[in-house]
């Protein structure tokens, strides 16, 4: 089910307007199953399903049609592709949505091979990781992007301010007046902001604005946290293994000396008779060097 996560993650969100509902969703079905994410801006709502599901469902809601599940999954992509993309159904395809106890139930009305299609996308409450993961982190990210955004564009304005300067000193005159433009004041120009345009900027709504103007930014702030934990992962994964591995064979090396002295009464295995002799062959010699010794003092 990772790519379903992740292809989730990757779609850019859409408004909806389903009778009195003002909703935001995001969807992304593939031949595993299908991953959907609906919000009012109060909750978050989520279903991911595979194709045991979508079999089981299918067989509730259409006992007249049969099919595998490739087939309702692709029907479902060319129903909820279009709504998405705020272009007009395809059919006679309606949809509706209901709220049962804290859950959320989309309702699909459609047809299929000629005969009616019906669809419930049963949603209940996304978890906290996954709300974080589809609107705090990466609105936390886009608002990051837009303020090095602003500072590049300052650091502009005050390059060009000096390009005017050197071209007065030098000189030049403006031929029309009304081009003329003070030098740009950061601070001042962000208490203006603040007491001007703030109010109106910042005016959420029902979301629209956002889905409007920021998903291009949206989406490449989702691509980068995707390719940053991608990153993550594969350095991870070195290291887990080579850590493993040390462990390995550092038992191995501790029970190494173990091995020998279980195993010195039995020595019917080839391989370890050098092991098992070498060692008492080693100590006497010691002792025969340390008896040379004591006698050439003595003497």
């Amino acid at each position: 089910m990772e790519e379903l996560e992740q292809g989730l993650l990757m779609q850019p969100w859409a408004w909806l307007q389903l009778a009195e509902n003002s909703l935001l969703a995001k969807a992304y079905i593939s031949k595993q199953g299908y991953a959907l994410l609906v919000s009012d801006l109060q909750q978050v709502w989520h279903e991911q399903v595979d194709t045991s599901v979508i079999s089981q469902r299918a067989k509730e809601l259409n006992k007249r049609l049969t099919a595998p599940p490739a087939a309702f999954l692709c029907h479902l992509d060319d129903l909820l592709c279009p709504l998405l993309k705020d272009t007009a159904c395809p059919g006679k395809a309606t949809f509706s949505c209901d709220r049962v106890a804290e859950a959320l139930i989309l309702r699909v009305r459609s047809e299929l091979s000629g005969l009616p299609f019906y669809w419930n996308f049963h949603c209940i409450l996304a978890s906290p990781s996954l709300v974080s993961q589809h609107l705090i982190r990466p609105l936390m990210g886009m608002s990051l992007a837009l303020q090095c955004q602003v500072r590049d564009l300052a650091t502009l304005l005050r390059m060009k301010d000096l390009e005017i300067q050197d071209y007065q000193e030098s000189g030049a005159t403006l031929s029309r007046d009304r081009l003329k433009t003070e030098p740009f004041e950061e601070n001042s120009f962000l208490e203006q902001f603040m007491v001007e345009k703030l109010p109106e900027a910042c005016s959420v709504g029902d979301g629209k604005p956002f889905v409007t103007n920021l998903q291009s930014l949206y989406m490449a702030v989702t691509r980068q946290e995707i390719q940053v934990g991608q990153k993550l992962r594969g350095t991870e994964d070195p290291q887990t293994s080579s850590s493993a591995s040390s462990q390995g064979t550092d038992s191995q090396l501790l029970n190494q000396p173990e091995e020998p002295a279980s195993s010195a009464p039995s020595l019917p295995v080839p391989e370890k008779e050098p092991t098992v002799t070498s060692g008492p062959m080693q100590r006497p010699q010691l002792l025969k060097v340390k008896r040379k010794k004591l006698r050439g003092l003595f003497s």
